[in-house]
């Protein structure tokens, strides 16, 4: 299909998604953005802001929807709406309220027609990932979840400027929930094609260095709350990330939510890990490879994001499909 028949929907033009926008567009790679928003007077002025920048990017026809008709014919619809973090708010603390939002905005998208591939970056990312995909009624290769795309790059950035090299010659993932149980998956990172945990004994560092990276990091969010407001930039070009796998048929390796059906011996939860991503969603869920420690670690992550989820449904009585 040619780019100018791809279509993508945004729901939520709040800070990360209007960010997701902006970073699609120089992309160059859809015909259409539709942008659906609570209120619709901000997603008309974004989608006239946006547009003044075709002129430098391309033809995309970028317009604001006032019902969710529109998601009829998309190849994506991109999930960014929801109440956000506020400073001092855990990522889990926002679940009652964004679990309604989530499954009201998946009915509506699905009783549109739509047939394409969902991305979740709605907070907690996890459990709303599970929400979609058990109220869509979708296979689990059509919901894919921010996870820890995020907190990976993070980590890549700590890193890199600990061994003064670029982040892209980092090769590391945060596993697990996108939140305070994430973990990293220390035992085979690389940095420059050598073994993390050989590099550190060359370097005079231990693992407790490496913990206290990885502590900065899960702080990180709260950190650029606390300055100012919210973060948005780097989730907003995790999805763009994600979008232009799909569209271009990349079958390219992102860590990604991903539902679980025996991976890391676990079923019935999204927890960030890497996979191939492709025309069709998510072409396979990559398991890492865990020392004793990280299999603890992943064991404690699914089961808080179990116990969230299953105490969620109880509390507004809801059955899942």
């Amino acid at each position: 299909m040619k780019n100018n028949h791809r279509k993508v929907v945004l729901i939520g033009d709040g800070a990360v998604g209007s960010s997701f926008a902006y970073a699609l567009l120089h992309q160059g790679i859809v015909g259409e953005l539709a942008i659906i928003n609570h209120t619709l007077s901000k997603a008309e002025g974004d989608a006239l802001d946006l547009e003044d920048a075709t002129p430098y990017l391309g033809s995309t026809k970028i317009y604001s929807a006032a019902t969710y008709n529109t998601c009829k014919d998309a190849d994506i619809v991109v999930i960014c709406a929801g109440a956000p973090q506020k400073p001092g708010e855990s990522r889990l603390q926002l679940v009652t309220k964004n679990f309604k939002i989530i499954t009201a905005i998946t009915d509506k998208v699905i009783a549109s027609g739509f047939d394409g591939i969902f991305i979740v970056a709605a907070n907690p990312v996890d459990i709303m990932s599970y929400a979609v995909l058990k109220q869509s009624g979708f296979i689990p290769e059509r919901v894919i979840g921010t996870g820890t795309s995020l907190d990976s790059a993070r980590l890549k950035i700590a890193l890199s400027k600990k061994f003064e090299v670029n982040p892209k010659n980092v090769d590391i993932n945060i596993l697990g929930e996108h939140g305070d149980s994430e973990f990293a998956a220390y035992s085979i990172a690389k940095v420059g094609g050598i073994p993390l945990l050989k590099l550190i004994s060359q370097n005079g560092l231990t693992l407790t260095d490496l913990y206290n990276i990885e502590k900065s990091v899960k702080e990180k969010a709260y950190q650029i709350i606390d300055k100012k407001g919210a973060t948005y930039y780097g989730v907003a070009t995790a999805i763009m990330k994600i979008v232009k796998a799909i569209l271009k048929n990349e079958h390219k390796m992102i860590t990604v939510g991903c539902y679980l059906d025996g991976q890391y011996g676990y079923n019935d939860v999204f927890i960030g890990t890497p996979a191939i991503i492709g025309a069709n969603g998510i072409e396979k869920v990559i398991e890492v490879p865990l020392n004793g420690t990280e299999k603890k670690a992943m064991k404690r992550t699914v089961g808080i994001l179990k116990k969230i989820t299953l105490n969620t449904l109880n509390d507004l009585h809801m059955n899942t499909k």
